[in-house]
C-alpha cells in the first residue's frame, strides 16, 4: 500500500509525462500511422490511452542497476508499423532532454538524475517524500 505522498509525487510525475506525450504528439504523429485500434490524441481523459505515444515510468528497486532504484521510463509507439532504431532512439534523447528541463520545476526539493541504462532511462536521485 502506497503512502498518500507517495501517490501525490506520482501523479505530478505522470503530469510530467502527460506533457512530454504532448510534445511528442506534436513532433511525430505525422511520421507513423497509430493503430487502429487506438483512439486519436486528446480524445480521452487520460493521454496514456489515446494518441500514437505514451511515456510514463514505473519504480523499479534498481537490483542489477548501476543507478540503485528508481523510475524505468516507458516510451510505446502504438503503431502496426516499423519503427526505426534511430527514430527510437532520438525519441528516449528527446524525452531525456525534456525530464532534465522539467523534473527540477515539478520537483525542486529533489535531486533527480536522468540516465541512459541500457537501451531505457531511469530516474533517479533523491525520491525522498519529505
Amino acid at each position: 500500500m502506497r503512502t498518500a505522498k507517495a501517490r501525490e509525487w506520482e501523479l505530478k510525475l505522470k503530469h510530467v509525462f502527460d506533457e512530454i506525450d504532448r510534445i511528442l504528439e506534436a513532433e511525430y504523429s505525422g511520421y507513423f500511422t497509430r493503430h487502429p485500434n487506438r483512439p486519436p490524441e486528446g480524445t480521452t481523459s487520460n493521454p496514456e490511452m489515446d494518441g500514437l505515444i505514451n511515456v510514463g515510468a514505473s519504480y523499479s528497486a534498481g537490483f542489477g542497476s548501476e543507478f540503485g532504484p528508481g523510475y524505468v521510463v516507458s516510451i510505446r509507439i502504438s503503431t502496426l508499423g516499423q519503427v526505426p532504431r534511430a527514430v527510437k532512439r532520438e525519441m528516449r534523447d528527446k524525452v531525456q532532454q525534456l525530464l532534465l528541463e522539467k523534473l527540477p520545476a515539478t520537483f525542486p526539493e529533489n535531486q533527480l538524475f536522468v540516465d541512459k541504462e541500457r537501451e531505457h532511462l531511469r530516474i533517479h536521485g533523491d525520491l525522498s517524500l519529505d
